[in-house]
């Protein structure tokens, strides 16, 4: 698993694929958070709502364009087969790929942190800001990533087409975060809509932002990307 991990890393960061993605995403939340319109010098106070906010729907384009390549790539030129010479097991192959994916994840993340610093000395006092918040924040975006990356690689197993792959991720990822809640805001939902609500990704997200770490909300994130890996294995050992 640790060399399919190491050759997904190093096709990432030996190609402009992996800058690019890491590239865009510091740059569109950069400009959301200290230029656009309601930025956090606007705001008046010490705080990163702004910058937790976008970065979802980032992630809502970045992600699936990271992983459509996952297998898509493997089944169009036929080296899906080699990999299944060697000694590995459809778990391992699967793991190693999206590991990977959370990975560069991890890194498009780390130099945001940069934001955290910057609002903690502009504080008046400083240090002025609510550092559990944006730390169960950050975790709880990490968690999204992931689950992103793991219905990314799952729509990757379903199709040899890059194109179809980042479509059909995109639409998958963007129906759990933002349609499955929008449903169950409509009146008709009822008390149903309650309970739809909470199986949002965009529900559970706002819940670890809150500065409490829950582990109900922990769990789901885990169940998701569970869930969509075992579909992957399936599909690969189907092909």
């Amino acid at each position: 698993m640790f060399q399919i991990f190491q050759k997904e890393v190093n096709s990432f960061l030996n190609s402009l694929i992996g800058y690019i993605v890491i590239g865009v995403f510091l740059t569109a939340t950069g400009l959301f958070v200290w230029f656009f319109k309601d930025n956090v010098l606007d705001y008046g106070f010490a705080d990163l709502t702004s910058f937790f906010q976008v970065a979802p729907f980032i992630f809502l384009f970045l992600i699936p364009a990271i992983t459509m390549r996952a297998f898509a790539e493997e089944f169009k030129t036929g080296t899906i087969e080699l990999l299944f010479t060697k000694p590995l097991g459809a778990w391992e192959i699967v793991l190693g790929k999206y590991l990977a994916s959370c990975f560069l994840i991890l890194l498009s993340l780390l130099p945001t942190l940069l934001y955290y610093y910057s609002i903690y000395q502009l504080g008046n006092p400083q240090g002025n800001i609510d550092s559990a918040a944006v730390m169960t924040s950050y975790m709880g975006l990490f968690f999204l990533g992931c689950v992103f990356a793991a219905l990314g690689v799952f729509s990757s197993s379903l199709t040899d087409n890059q194109v179809v792959a980042f479509v059909i991720g995109f639409v998958m990822c963007l129906i759990l975060y933002y349609g499955v809640g929008k449903l169950a805001e409509l009146s008709l939902m009822g008390s149903f809509g309650y309970i739809l609500a909470q199986i949002g990704l965009d529900y559970q997200f706002e819940a670890l932002s809150r500065g409490l770490i829950d582990s109900r909300n922990i769990l789901y994130f885990l169940s998701v990307i569970a869930i969509a890996l075992w579909g992957t294995t399936l599909k690969v050992t189907q092909k």
